[in-house]
């Protein structure tokens, strides 16, 4: 009688391959909305869809520039020019532009995308305000 070996035949052989799904991108049509974010250190933008799903990103850090740089003007015009390159080159035309915070870049940004080659149909600036904030520190006695 032949013995049996521990070594399964080849078609018992079960491939653990993980069966992953591929990310589908985001649905892109002709309308969109762009989130500036003008902080005093860095800008961020975000070009989405009406849904509210990423198209493309972009900050003044992740287009090269480091430290004090990131804050200038000129450093948050070449990441929107990057970003919006992305997005119109999957078809975005128009777009409705939301500012957020004090930052140097925020002007800049604005040129940029019109330059960019996308029409701006809204312009709205969605900065938080307080409404009184939260009570002052004590008063100084000299």
């Amino acid at each position: 009688m032949a013995e049996k070996t521990s070594t399964p035949i080849k078609s018992e052989i079960k491939i653990h391959g993980a069966k992953t799904k591929k990310k589908t991108g985001a649905v892109v049509s002709e309308h969109g909305r762009v989130y500036i974010t003008a902080t005093f250190n860095n800008t961020l933008i975000t070009i989405t869809n009406k849904e509210g799903n990423a198209i493309s990103w972009g900050s003044s850090g992740s287009s090269g520039f480091k430290g004090t740089r990131k804050s200038t003007p000129y450093a948050a015009t070449i990441a929107v020019e990057n970003a919006v390159k992305k997005a119109a080159e999957k078809g975005l035309k128009t777009v409705e532009v939301y500012i957020k915070g004090p930052g140097s870049g925020r002007d800049s940004a604005l040129r940029a995308i019109r330059t960019g080659g996308l029409s701006i149909s809204l312009i709205s600036d969605i900065t938080p305000i307080p409404h009184n904030g939260p009570r002052p520190k004590k008063k100084r006695r000299i």
